[in-house]
C-alpha cells in the first residue's frame, strides 16, 4: 500500500461520516448510557479537599447567556451543575442570564456550583465587582470566586487573602483562588505553597499536560488540595490547520465512536486530578456531544495518546503555549505576546471576534502601535513552539482593531 493511500484525505474524513451516520458522529447520549436505567448524569470528582463534588463537565459562560434560558436547563438535566462566568462576559449579559435562569427556577440554585471571576486588583474593587455578580445572578452566595487572570503568583498579596476571608466569613462566597492563561505551571506551583487558594482554573489541554513542569504543578496543586478546573480543552491555535495528521486521527476516533473533540476531553478526564473541564458549549448539539464524551466509559489507548502527542508536536507553531516568561522578557520594548495570541485565538478558533477586539482594545494605545514594528527575532528563536511571532503579532494588529 502506498504511503498516500495510508493517509486519510478530507474526502475519506466525510465519506467516514456519512457511513457511521450523523447520529454516531455526535455519538448520542442512549448510546453512550451502557444501557443502563439509570439516569444518564455526567459524572463528578471531589474539588481538592473542598469537601464538594463537582461535575467534571462545566458549563464556560463566555457567551450571552440571557438568550441560552432552555440550555441551561438541559444541562442540569443532564447533571451539568458547575457553571462558569464572569463579570466582564459578554458586557454582563452572561451574569444577567444565569440571574433570569435563578429568577425563574430558585429551586436550581442548589444544584449549580457557581464560578464567577473579578478582574479588580484591589480589595474595594473585588469587594465591588462581588456584590455586583451577586445582585445580577439573584443569589447570595457564590461557591467559588477567582480572581481573573494573574500573570504570576506574585499578583496575589495579603490584602486578596484578606478579602477571600472576609467574604467567606459574611456567607457571600464559599471558596476563593484564581484563573490564569500565561505561565500556568509557575502559578500553580506557587499557589500549592500558598496554603489559602481553594481553587484554580488554567489552560490545559492535549498540548499542555504532558510536560514535567505541569505533571509536576498539577500534583503539587492536587496534594495541596487545591481543586483544578481545566480551561481552553480543545488545544485550538492562532492559525487554522488542516493537516493529514488530524484528518487520520478524526478517522481513528469516528470507527471508535467519538469524534477528535471528543476524544481531547477524553484525554483531559484521564488525569484524576483534574476535577473539572470549563468548555463553552453555546448550543444544543456541542452541549450534548460534550456530555455524551463524559458519560462514554471508553478509555483512550496508547496509541491513541501517542497520536494526539504527535500532532500536536506537529502543529505546534500554531499554538502559543503561554510562556510569556520565555518571549515577552527578551524584547526591548513591552509586547504582550502571549495575550494577543490568546486574542487571535479567540478570534480565529472560537470565531468570537467581538471578544477578541474588546480585549485588544484594551491594551494602551501606544504598546498596540509600538508593536507592530517590534524586532521579534529574539523571541521567535526561543519560542520552544517555533511560532512567527512578528507575523501573528502584525497580523492582530489588523485584524483586531
Amino acid at each position: 500500500m502506498t504511503k498516500k493511500k495510508k493517509q486519510w484525505s478530507r474526502r475519506d474524513f466525510l465519506k467516514a461520516a456519512g457511513t457511521i451516520g450523523v447520529g454516531s458522529v455526535m455519538t448520542p447520549l442512549n448510546h453512550l448510557a451502557n444501557a443502563s436505567d439509570a439516569p444518564a448524569f455526567v459524572p463528578k470528582r471531589p474539588f481538592g479537599k473542598t469537601g464538594v463534588e463537582v461535575s467534571i463537565l462545566s458549563l464556560g459562560g463566555i457567551m450571552n447567556i440571557e438568550s441560552k434560558q432552555l440550555l441551561l436547563k438541559q444541562a442540569i438535566n443532564w447533571g451539568v451543575t458547575y457553571w462558569d462566568t464572569a463579570r466582564s462576559y459578554s458586557w454582563g449579559r452572561s451574569e444577567k442570564g444565569i440571574g433570569k435562569y435563578f429568577g425563574k427556577y430558585p429551586e436550581d440554585r442548589k444544584k449549580i456550583f457557581l464560578v464567577t471571576k473579578s478582574g479588580a486588583w484591589t480589595m474595594k474593587g473585588m469587594s465591588d465587582d462581588l456584590d455586583a455578580s451577586l445582585e445580577r445572578m439573584q443569589t447570595d452566595y457564590i461557591d467559588l470566586f477567582f480572581v481573573h487572570g494573574i500573570d504570576s503568583i506574585a499578583d496575589l498579596s495579603d490584602g486578596h487573602k484578606k478579602f477571600a476571608e472576609k467574604a467567606k466569613a459574611a456567607g457571600k462566597i464559599h471558596f476563593f483562588g484564581f484563573s490564569t492563561h500565561r505561565d500556568m505551571e509557575y502559578c500553580l506551583k506557587g499557589a500549592a505553597k500558598l496554603g489559602w487558594i481553594d481553587g484554580i482554573m488554567m489552560s490545559y489541554n492535549f498540548r499542555l499536560m504532558h510536560t514535567d513542569q505541569m505533571k509536576r504543578a498539577v500534583d503539587e496543586c492536587a496534594e495541596a488540595g487545591i481543586g483544578l478546573t481545566a480551561m481552553k480543552a480543545k488545544g485550538g491555535g492562532q492559525v487554522k490547520t488542516s493537516t493529514e495528521t488530524e484528518l487520520r486521527l478524526a478517522g481513528r476516533f469516528l470507527k471508535k465512536g467519538f469524534t477528535d473533540a471528543q476524544a481531547k476531553l477524553k484525554a483531559i478526564w484521564e488525569n484524576p486530578n483534574i476535577a473539572s473541564i470549563c468548555y463553552m458549549m453555546p448550543n444544543m448539539t456541542t452541549l450534548k456531544s460534550s456530555v455524551a464524551a463524559a458519560l462514554n466509559k471508553t478509555t483512550l489507548s496508547t496509541r491513541d495518546r501517542e497520536l494526539l502527542q504527535q500532532y500536536a508536536w506537529e502543529t505546534r507553531s500554531d499554538y502559543c503555549a503561554g510562556c510569556a516568561h520565555i518571549c515577552e522578557t527578551c524584547l526591548d520594548h513591552q509586547a504582550p505576546i502571549s495575550d494577543v495570541m490568546r486574542y487571535l485565538m479567540y478570534a480565529r478558533s472560537y470565531g468570537d471576534r467581538e471578544n477578541a477586539k474588546a480585549l485588544f482594545r484594551k491594551i494602551p494605545q501606544e504598546v498596540r502601535t509600538q508593536m507592530t514594528s517590534l524586532n521579534y527575532f529574539k523571541a521567535e528563536q526561543r519560542c520552544p513552539q517555533r511560532m512567527e511571532i512578528g507575523r501573528l503579532m502584525k497580523e492582530a494588529a489588523i485584524e483586531l482593531a
